[in-house]
């Protein structure tokens, strides 16, 4: 069996919009599979990477309450939101230690 040019061109492009359509599904579906009320969740490793920080100072942040986060199916997330509350919140606390005067 023979196909032209024509027609394995045609066949092609039908075959490549479908897979544009699926990759488009698939974005949304994670999208919405890591957000919830609307928000946008890390995980771990997303919160490791955003803090530099070790996954042991993560789980004292963790035990301590610094850094709520939820337990989805076995695995931690944080909303993005408390995440970055708690770099404001650090920022500012580490802001007024380094504004003392020792010699006071």
């Amino acid at each position: 069996m023979e196909i032209d040019k024509m027609e394995f061109a045609f066949w092609m492009k039908r075959i490549m919009e479908r897979f544009d359509l699926l990759s488009e599904h698939l974005t949304l579906s994670s999208r919405e599979l890591n957000s919830i009320d609307g928000e946008e969740l890390l995980d771990n490793q997303d919160v490791l990477q955003k803090l530099k920080i070790s996954s042991r100072s993560l789980q004292r942040y963790r035990s301590s309450g610094k850094l709520p986060y939820f337990t989805i199916s076995g695995k931690l997330y944080y909303k993005l939101s408390d995440v970055n509350s708690f770099i404001r919140n650090s920022f500012s606390g580490s802001r007024g230690r380094t504004g003392t005067n020792k010699d006071s």
